[in-house]
C-alpha cells in the first residue's frame, strides 16, 4: 500500500540545528530536553529553548517531538517526570518518544491526549508488537532497525499505527534496547542516554586459541552509516510514514544538508515524478559524513560483512564549499512565512491593520492617526516601516495600504502597530496547540491499586523496609524460590541433582526448530521427575519468521506439560496472549525493563506473575523498589549485546552450526559470543559472570520472590560446582567456597548514571 502522505524527520541536538533543519525542509524535528533523552551528551535544549522550538515549529506548520526515551528510576518517575513534561505539554508538544513502559503508562494517565511514539529502544520486531502498542494507546512505532522491507510491510498491514524508520545515519551493532556493553564496561548506560560506543573499538576474534582476524584487533562491531536515498521510494511504498535521520550529536550543517537532499526526493515521490537519484547527491551525503562509506542497512539483508565499517570506525566528514554553502543557505538564514496585510490610515481615526497567514486572519487597532502639520507620511515610508518584520517568523508577501494624503504618525506608533499585529497573528496560530490538563484524570481500579501499593511502598521505604518484609513475608532464604536457567544440555544433569532448585528455565538455545517439541518434551519429563517445575524460555528476538514458526508448532507446544514460560519481548507477550496456553504462568526477563514500580505493575497487568529485576540497578535502588513479585539474578554471565550481525558468519562464514567464539579486547579480556542459528542472532556475553553469593544479607533485605542462577557457557562440572557452593551458603548456612572462575558484582554496588 502506498503512503501518499509522508514525514521527513530530522534530529536536532541544539536550537541552531533545529532552525537549520526546518529551514532545509524537515516536516518534524526530534530533540532532547534537559533530561531523560537518549543523547545525554548532546548539547540538548533548555526549557526555554524547547518551548520556543515548539512554538516556532507550529508557526511554520511543522511538528516537534521530545525524546523521553530512557529508562527512569522510581524517584525520577514519581518526583520529576510530571513537572518536567507539564510546560511542554501546555505549549503544545506534538509527541514524546518513549522506551520505558512505566513512562508510557505514566504519560497515558497524566497527559491523556499527548501522542506517544514507541522508541526503537522497545525492540518491536513484528505485527504482534504493533498491535500490542496500538491497543495500549501508542500512535506511532519505531521498529527495530534490523527489519527488512517485507517485515515492515507486514507490520503496516497489521495495524494503522504510523511507522517511523531510520533512513540515514549511524547504526548500532546491537538491537537497540538490548545492549549493556557500555553500561558494563564503564557504567555509562545506553538505556540512560550515555553510551560510550565501545562497539567502535577494535577486537580480535578467537576460536579457541586460533585468531580469526589475523592476530590483530579490528573494529568487528562497527557498522557503516546507513543511506537509503537510492530506495527511498520503496520505503514509502512498503508503509513507512516517517523518514527519520539519525544525528542529534552532529552539527547544524549536517542536519540541514542531509534534510535538504532527502527533501528533494521526498517531494519527487509526493508529486509522482520519482526522479532518479543523482550521483552528486550521494557524493554530497558522503561528504557530510560517513564511516567507511554507506550501507543499505538491513532493509535487503539480514546481516552482511559489507555493512562493517572496516578501519573507518570514526565518523568522517569533509570541510569546505559544501559546508559553507549549507551554513549560508540554511544555518545563517532565518525561515520566514509569507503573509498578506491590509493597512488603513485615515486621519483622526485609529490606525487599523489586518494580517493573514493561510486561513488565519487577525486585525489590530493602533493609535489615532493625526493630521500632518508639516511633512505628511508617504506610502513609501509607511510600507517600509510596516514590512520591517525583523526577527519575527514572518515576511510580507503583499501589503495593501489605504491612507489619506495629509496624515502623520510617529515612527514608534507605526512600529507598535506592526508588532501588535504580528504578535496577534502569532498568538492566533499557536492558540489551537495550547492545552490545559483536565482537573481530574480518572483512574481504573487497577491503577488505583497501583497507587495504593506505591504509597505503601514509600511509607515502608522510609525505614528501609520493603513491602513484603513489612507484611511479614520471609525474605531470601528457605522460603525464596530458587530458579536456574540453562542454555546448554550438559548443564541439565547437575541442575536436576540440586534438590533446592524449584524451577528450571529451559532456554530456547537448547533446541533446534527440528527437535524442539521432541527434546523439550523429554527435558520437561526429566525436570518433573526430579520434583521441579519446567519453564520454557522464548528467544530474545521475535521476528516474522520466528512468529510463523511458533504459530505453526503452538498446538503441539500447548500440549506439553509446561508449568510456565519466560518472555523477552513485547512481540512475544502479544503472541502468547493470542496463541499461547492460558494456563501458562509468564515471567518477564531482565531485558523487559522494570526500573520503576510503575513499569513492574504494567507488566503484572499484562499477565506476568513475576518480572526480573533490571541488572543496571544498584542495591540501594533495588531496595527502594517493590520486589515481592520479582526475581533477582544472583549468578550468571550477562548478555552485553543481542545482534542481528553474526560474528561467526563474518569471520568463518555461515555454517548453521552452534559455536562459541571469543572477542578479545585491548586489555586481553575475552567475551564469549554464541550464535543462535535457529533465530539467526548472536549473543555477546560479559567476560565474567555476576555472582552475588557474598551479598546474602542484602539479597535478604531486597526480599525477592525468587533468585535465579543463569548458566550460559559453563561446563557440567562448573555448573555442579557453582550449585554446590550456592547450596552450602543459602540452604545449609555454610561459607562461600572457591568459585571455579573469577566473578563480578556487576552493577549491584556501582549502578549506572
Amino acid at each position: 500500500m502506498k503512503n501518499m502522505i509522508t514525514e521527513l524527520l530530522s534530529p536536532a541536538g541544539s536550537y541552531e540545528s533545529f532552525e537549520a533543519a526546518i529551514g532545509a525542509g524537515a516536516d518534524a524535528v526530534y530533540v532532547g530536553g534537559p533530561a531523560f533523552g537518549a543523547r545525554a551528551y548532546a548539547q540538548n535544549f533548555t526549557q526555554e529553548e524547547l518551548i520556543t522550538a515548539i512554538e516556532t515549529a507550529h508557526i511554520h506548520n511543522r511538528k516537534l517531538y521530545l525524546t523521553v526515551n530512557t529508562l527512569l528510576k522510581n524517584r525520577e518517575l514519581d518526583d520529576q517526570l510530571f513537572e518536567y513534561l507539564l510546560p511542554y505539554y501546555e505549549a503544545g508538544l506534538d509527541a514524546v518518544i518513549v522506551q520505558d513502559l512505566g513512562v508510557f503508562s505514566f504519560i497515558r494517565r497524566n497527559f491523556p491526549d499527548l501522542d506517544i511514539h514507541a522508541s526503537t529502544q522497545m525492540t518491536v520486531t513484528g505485527p504482534e508488537g504493533m498491535r500490542f502498542l496500538e491497543e495500549k494507546g501508542a500512535t506511532r512505532v519505531v521498529p527495530a532497525r534490523e527489519l527488512s522491507l517485507e517485515e515492515i510491510s507486514a507490520m503496516h498491514k497489521a495495524s494503522p499505527l504510523e511507522i517511523e524508520t531510520f533512513i540515514h545515519g549511524a547504526l548500532c551493532y546491537s538491537y537497540s534496547g538490548q545492549c549493556l556493553m557500555s553500561s558494563i564496561f564503564g557504567g555509562r548506560s545506553g538505556n540512560r542516554g550515555r553510551c560510550a560506543q565501545p562497539c567502535r573499538l577494535s577486537y580480535e576474534v578467537l576460536q579457541g586459541e586460533k585468531s580469526l582476524t589475523g592476530h590483530h584487533a579490528t573494529p568487528i562491531l562497527s557498522l557503516k552509516d546507513m543511506c537509503t536515498l537510492p530506495f527511498l521510494y520503496e520505503l514509502a511504498d512498503h508503509g513507512v510514514y516517517s523518514f527519520k535521520i539519525e544525528g542529534r550529536m552532529k552539527t547544524p550543517e549536517y542536519a540541514a544538508g542531509v534534510v535538504s537532499i532527502y527533501r528533494k526526493y521526498m517531494d519527487s515521490y509526493l508529486d509522482g515524478s520519482r526522479i532518479p537519484v543523482e550521483k552528486k547527491d550521494i557524493r554530497a551525503l558522503l561528504e557530510l559524513g560517513n564511516r567507511g562509506g554507506f550501507t543499505n542497512g538491513y532493509y535487503y539483508h539480514h546481516n552482511d560483512s559489507d555493512m562493517l565499517s572496516g578501519e573507518s570506525a570514526s565518523h568522517n566528514k569533509s570541510e569546505g564549499v559544501l559546508q559553507d554553502n549549507i551554513r549560508r543557505e540554511y544555518v545563517d538564514t532565518e525561515l520566514k512565512e509569507k503573509i498578506k496585510g491590509k493597512l488603513i490610515l485615515n486621519k483622526e481615526c485609529p490606525a487599523k491593520i489586518e494580517v493573514q497567514y493561510g486561513k488565519i486572519k487577525v486585525s489590530y487597532q493602533g493609535d489615532m492617526v493625526l493630521v500632518a502639520q508639516n511633512r505628511p507620511l508617504t506610502e513609501e515610508v509607511v510600507t517600509e516601516k510596516i514590512t520591517k518584520t525583523g526577527n519575527t517568523p514572518f515576511v510580507f508577501e503583499k501589503l495593501e495600504v489605504t491612507m489619506d494624503d495629509d496624515i502623520f504618525m510617529p515612527v514608534n506608533q507605526l512600529n507598535q502597530l506592526r508588532r501588535g499585529a504580528l504578535e496577534a497573528l502569532e498568538e492566533a496560530l499557536l492558540k489551537p496547540y495550547e492545552r490545559t490538563l483536565p482537573e481530574l484524570v480518572e483512574t481504573s481500579s487497577a491503577e488505583t491499586d497501583r497507587q495504593t501499593t506505591g504509597n505503601a511502598i514509600k511509607e515502608k521505604q522510609i525505614s528501609g523496609q520493603s513491602l513484603s518484609q513489612a507484611s511479614g513475608q520471609q525474605s531470601a532464604g528457605s522460603s525464596t524460590e530458587v530458579r536456574v536457567l540453562i542454555e546448554d544440555a550438559e548443564q541439565l544433569p547437575a541442575v536436576l541433582k540440586a534438590d533446592f532448585v524449584d524451577t528450571v528455565y529451559l532456554d530456547c538455545m537448547l533446541y533446534t526448530r527440528e527437535n524442539l517439541i521432541r527434546k523439550l518434551s523429554e527435558d520437561i519429563d526429566r525436570v518433573h521427575a526430579s520434583g521441579k517445575k519446567a519453564f520454557y524460555v522464548f528467544p530474545f528476538i521475535f521476528r516474522q519468521q520466528t512468529s510463523l514458526f511458533y504459530e505453526k508448532i503452538m498446538p503441539e507446544l500447548k500440549k506439553l506439560p509446561l508449568d510456565g514460560i519466560m518472555v523477552r519481548s513485547l512481540d512475544e507477550i502479544a503472541f502468547i496472549k493470542e496463541w499461547g496456553n492460558e494456563n501458562w504462568q509468564m515471567v518477564s526477563d531482565s531485558n523487559l525493563y522494570t526500573y520503576s514500580n510503575e513499569a513492574a505493575e504494567y507488566f503484572y497487568r499484562l499477565g506476568m506473575i513475576q518480572d526480573t529485576i533490571p541488572v543496571e540497578l544498584n542495591r540501594k535502588e533495588i531496595l527502594r523498589r517493590e520486589n515481592s513479585r520479582s526475581e533477582i539474578i544472583i549468578y550468571g554471565r550477562l548478555p552485553l549485546m543481542i545482534t542481528a550481525q553474526c560474528i561467526h558468519k563474518n569471520t568463518l562464514g555461515c555454517m548453521h552450526q552452534h559455536k562459541v567464539l571469543n572477542l578479545k579486547d585491548r586489555y586481553s579480556v575475552h567475551f564469549p559470543v554464541k550464535n543462535f542459528c535457529s533465530e539467526c542472532y548472536n549473543v555477546i556475553y560479559n567476560s565474567l559472570p555476576v555472582c552475588l553469593f557474598k551479598e546474602d544479607v542484602t539479597v535478604k533485605k531486597i526480599a525477592p520472590a525468587a533468585v535465579r542462577l543463569s548458566f550460559t557457557t559453563e561446563t557440567e562440572e562448573e555448573t555442579e560446582q557453582i550449585l554446590t557452593i550456592y547450596g552450602d551458603i543459602y540452604k545449609n548456612g555454610g561459607i562461600l567456597g572457591q568459585l571455579p572462575m573469577e566473578c563480578t558484582n556487576g552493577h549491584f554496588k556501582r549502578g549506572v548514571e
